[in-house]
């Protein structure tokens, strides 16, 4: 963690007014042209130290896989949720990112706080706060983040076996040349998100 940052300030201000349960939420895969939206919910103990959690970005594959590890171990509750890409064309792509968060702050764990990357998130009864960035500013949404990520890349690497010309194990599903041209050549798959209504001549991003 970088020197001097407190990623547990939001965390430990809301332990102090007496929340104990306090679930971070993230997502990824929001960019992507095949695969579902993955999102992770984590709850850290009020106990907690200081944490190397930071944005899933940030981070080399080796440190967000031994991070994942971590956080399986010591969170009080974790789970990972998601929408498949059936349900992102028929919510469109920001409702299922919504929707598999509030699967994450449904599935257990009884929290009583919910910190929320991004800046929306649906009408709830548990008292929420969304952070523009919290994935850099909080801890508990750091940790989702990481769960989400390693969890997503790990599927789009064992559904690149059913159709390696996508090039999925190493794009894990995002738009680069190699997938645009995929696309092109052998069209869409089950995995595919249609409603983006791709056009595969466009100029490619990454």
């Amino acid at each position: 963690m970088a020197a001097g940052k407190d990623r547990l300030g939001i965390e430990r201000n809301l332990w102090r007014q007496g929340y104990k349960r306090i679930m971070g939420l993230d997502e990824v895969g929001r960019g992507c042209l095949s695969g579902p939206v993955v999102a992770a919910g984590v709850i850290l103990s009020p106990n907690s130290a200081d944490t190397p959690y930071q944005d899933s970005k940030s981070l080399s594959e080796a440190g967000r896989l031994e991070l994942d590890r971590k956080i399986r171990d010591e969170a009080l509750y974790y789970t990972i949720q998601y929408c498949d890409p059936r349900e992102v064309d028929r919510l469109n792509i920001l409702k299922a990112s919504i929707q598999a968060m509030i699967r994450c702050a449904e599935s257990g764990g009884a929290p009583d706080f919910l910190l929320v990357d991004g800046n929306r998130f649906a009408d709830t009864l548990l008292p929420c706060q969304c952070i523009i960035g919290g994935d850099n500013r909080s801890a508990t949404i750091a940790a989702a983040s990481i769960l989400a990520k390693v969890y997503r890349d790990r599927l789009m690497r064992r559904l690149h076996e059913e159709y390696p010309q996508y090039g999925w194990n190493r794009n894990v599903g995002y738009p680069t040349r190699k997938h645009y041209e995929a696309l092109k050549e052998f069209g869409y798959t089950r995995y595919h998100r249609k409603s983006f209504n791709l056009k595969t001549d466009r100029p490619f991003a990454g």
